[in-house]
């Protein structure tokens, strides 16, 4: 089994219960295809650095998934199709780096300034 980071860029104005759809869906796909998710990461809503379909922000969905590459390529054609998504990276990893929460530190920091 091979590790996989994969982030997915979803349009910013879908609905939150319409982004946890978007996450269930393709953590079923996922599974469905011998993979498995190993952590989950909702990012929120980013900055973009430039337009990309008219949309100047995106929410930001990060799966860390062990599976092979048949996994990878069904989760992908699938993703070519879907139209409230903006973009998709997939990066063929040697560890995961379960610790780090790179995008939550900014709430921490404001919690630690405050006390």
């Amino acid at each position: 089994m091979n590790l996989y980071e994969h982030t997915l860029i979803v349009r910013q104005d879908i609905s939150p219960s319409q982004l946890k759809q978007i996450q269930e869906k393709y953590t079923k796909l996922v599974e469905e295809f011998d993979g498995n998710i190993v952590k989950t990461e909702n990012w929120g809503l980013l900055n973009l650095s430039y337009l990309i379909k008219k949309n100047k922000k995106g929410n930001y969905i990060h799966f860390k998934i062990k599976g092979n590459g048949k996994t990878i390529s069904e989760l992908e054609k699938n993703e070519k199709i879907d139209k409230n998504l903006l973009r998709y990276l997939t990066i063929k990893v040697r560890q995961f780096d379960l610790k780090t929460n790179y995008f939550g530190k900014k709430e921490e920091e404001k919690e630690e300034k405050s006390n």
